[in-house]
Parts: structure tokens; sequence; C-alpha cells
């Protein structure tokens, strides 16, 4: 019998529910309005540079910062910005916005022109110049993965295709599409940061992306496409990297750490497309699906459009929306107006109805394991919660709480409905709290 910590056991197997998967992308016209906000990278916000009244072009500058955590933010329409406002974001903090009336010509800013790159150093600058993120959701800026400080010791790039999160398909769409784009943009990371290995990992479930990608690379020296089994969270950072290479990034470490840089297949593409005709990153392609969806799909939308608009352009509600999400429905957030603008970071768009968003109330854990089953970094979350609740964050610590990444699994899996996920997260930001303190003092 296998052990409960076999590797093989671990994650859930949520349905998939990959609705749009053939479905093309559609580009969405350009809206009256974009509310770009200056939080849109993990780090620090940017700081606005432009002013009300200012008539700005597309791919424009209009939000950078001088922390080392950052990315600029870039126009993605041609028009007058009318107005500076806050939005609150859905982890509560609020971030400066700016609103431009679109003049609908779409007037390409001077600057846009496909950077000259002839060795790393411009490489990196290139990529910071094309507002890069990890567009898989995380929102890390590209250039600062790109430039690990144990560079030399990166011997493995991966590109992150599995997308196993239920509903979102956007970046199948990107293989079926873009393959081109993936591909050139493989060739360039892996020359200028001098990888000799990249693999692509996409999940079983699409077999038509891994053979395009098999046709397209089996003449590409030193890279591979991985089929992986489709598991959720098989997309997940330290989960990709564990199936692929078999290595295990340790608490407090990077990938970098155990010799890998990982990338979504999407940000590669974007990477691409920057370095061919100079445009940075002011679209997205996002899944429009669930339950009050009257006509799911893929949409192409620019930056800094209400979410509300593009439902609409997707054939609008069905009917009352109980929850709209943006991202998947295991790690995705819940925003609380569907005006919120489409940012970098979104993949898809979610709007749930009653039906799929039922109500649970927590009950007493009666300790069957699944959590711990369940748990693809082999944690054991009724002691976290045993801990946290005690207020013992020594415990905390030696439970590796801050191994956790958030995937859900073991809220999925929990018969009591427990909210771990939320007690994980308020748990690492006591120890942060805690560490604050002490270095404090």
């Amino acid at each position: 019998m296998a052990s409960i910590f076999d590797r093989s056991l671990k994650g859930v197997r949520a349905p998939h529910r990959k609705n749009t998967m053939d479905m093309e992308t559609r580009r969405m016209p350009v809206p009256e309005k974009v509310y770009i906000c200056m939080s849109q990278h993990m780090g620090p916000p940017c700081d606005i540079l432009a002013e009300v009244g200012d008539e700005v072009k597309v791919g424009q500058i209009i939000g950078d910062s001088g922390a080392f955590l950052s990315a600029p933010i870039h126009s993605s329409v041609s028009g007058k910005v009318t107005g500076i406002s806050e939005i609150i974001m859905p982890n509560g903090t609020r971030s400066k916005t700016l609103v431009i009336e679109t003049d609908k010509k779409q007037t390409l800013h001077e600057s846009v022109k496909p950077p000259s790159v002839t060795d790393r150093e411009s490489f990196l600058k290139a990529v910071r110049a094309a507002g890069l993120v990890g567009l898989g959701g995380a929102g890390f800026p590209a250039h600062i993965k790109f430039n690990p400080k144990n560079l030399g010791e990166v011997d493995t790039l991966l590109i992150n295709a599995a997308e196993c999160e239920p509903y979102i398909t956007s970046d199948y769409r990107t293989i079926m599409e873009r393959a081109g784009d993936v591909l050139y943009g493989v060739e360039t990371i892996m020359k200028w940061l001098d990888i000799k290995s990249c693999i692509i990992g996409i999940e079983d479930n699409k077999p038509e992306g891994i053979k395009k990608l098999r046709d397209m690379t089996k003449d590409m020296k030193g890279v591979t496409v991985q089929s992986l089994e489709s598991r959720y969270p098989q997309g997940a950072e330290k989960v990709l990297i564990y199936e692929t290479t078999g290595r295990i990034v340790p608490e407090g470490k990077l990938p970098a750490d155990v010799g890998c840089i990982v990338n979504n297949i999407s940000t590669v593409a974007q990477l691409a497309h920057y370095l061919r005709d100079g445009l940075p990153l002011i679209a997205k392609c996002v899944t429009v699906d669930g339950g009050a969806i009257a006509s799911p799909g893929n949409i192409q939308a620019l930056i800094g459009t209400p979410i509300r608009e593009v439902i609409a352009f997707a054939g609008g509600y069905s009917k009352e929306p109980r929850k709209v999400l943006l991202g998947g429905p295991m790690m995705g957030v819940s925003v609380y107006d569907d005006g919120y603008p489409v940012q970098k970071n979104s993949n898809a768009i979610l709007a749930m109805d009653e039906n799929q968003v039922e109500g649970y109330a927590e009950t007493a854990c009666i300790r069957c394991g699944r959590c711990v089953r369940s748990c693809p970094m082999n944690l054991m979350p009724l002691r976290i919660e045993d801990c946290f609740n005690r207020g013992d964050n020594e415990g905390l610590m030696a439970c590796k709480v801050n191994l956790c990444i958030e995937c859900g699994c073991c809220a999925y899996s929990c018969p009591a409905k427990r909210h771990l996920v939320q007690m994980h997260r308020l748990a690492k930001q006591r120890l942060r709290q805690d560490q604050q303190k002490k270095k404090g003092a």
C-alpha cells in the first residue's frame, strides 16, 4: 500500500470544465474609457506619470517606480486623461487609477519600436521596458525573474502550460494560436540567459496542444514537451518544478536556487511579441465563463477595460451572478464590483450563479486527514489551524506554514468545510508581523 505521503497522491482531481477550449480568441473593440490602476505587479505600486488633461498614446509609459520589484505600466489606448481615482483591490488595499477617455484611433506612441537586444543586459532592459509580469496570476516582474543572483547555476527553463484550474483556457489558446511566438520567446530566453535545457510542461487533458508543441519543437535543441498528469495544482510553480525535474524548492528559497526559471507560456509569447514589434503589454486574453454567462468564450481585452464590458461583449449575463471571480475557482479572487478593470495578470473572468456558489457552515474537524493527503506541499492543515488558534507562532514555524502555496486543495477536500486557506493566510501574516516586531526591537 502506498504511503499517504506518496507524492503521486497529492493534489485533487477538480473538474476541468474547459468549456471554451476550442473557442478561438475574439478581439474586443476599444472601450469608451479605460481604468488603468498602478498596482499591477507584485511589489510597490507605480507612480503616476500623467496628469488630468494630458493626451496619451498607445504604449506610452503612464506609471513607473524606482523600486526594485516593479514594472512600468503603459497606456492601452490613445485618448485623454480625464481623472485620477482610487479603486479597492481584491485584497482590500487601495490603488491610484488613471481614467482615460479613448479617442478610438489607437495612435501609437513614438517610443513603440522593436528594442535593440545585443547582450544579456540589453535583453533584461527590454523585458522591463515591455512592462512584462507573470501572466499566470502572480504578477511577478519578469526582468527580476530573469536575473537571479546565481544565474550561472540555472540550467533549466520551465514553461508552465499546465493551466490546471477549472474553466480557464486562455493559455491553451496561446498554444493553439501563438505557438510560433512561444517558441521564439523560448529561444530568445535560452540564448541571452545561456540556458541549455527547456521543458514545456502541459497537462495530458490537452492532447492537441501537446501534439502541436511536440511537432514544432522536434528540431529545437534542448527543448522538450512533457505531458503531466491532469491533477490540480499541477501548474503551481513548486509542483511543476518537482513534477518535471524532481527538484524540491526549500522553504524560503526561489526556483533559481534549484537551478530553474519558471515562466508562464503566455508571458513568453508576449515577450516575443514585444521583441518583434515593440508594443508593450497592453492587452490580455481572458476566458469568460461561469453559470451566469450567456456565451462563454476567450476574449482579448485592453488592460483597463471594465470587466462588465468584457462580459457584455461575450453575450452578457444569462442570470444574476452570485459571485464574480478574476482567475479560477480555486485561487481566483472575488471582486466587489463588475466595474473592476482587467489587469495585466487577469487570465479569466468567471461569473458564478446561485447553484455554483453554495453556502456552507463550518462544522467540527473530524480528523479524517483528507487535507493532509491532498496537500501538495506535505503540510498538516489541521495542526496549523490548531497552532493558529492557540497563538503558537513557534508551532506555526515548526509546521512550515510559509510553505503553503494557498492552492485550496485542503479546503476543497474538507468535509467539514473549514476555511483553511484563509486561516493559513492569516497565520503567515501573523508570522511576518511577529518577525517585523523582533527586527524592530
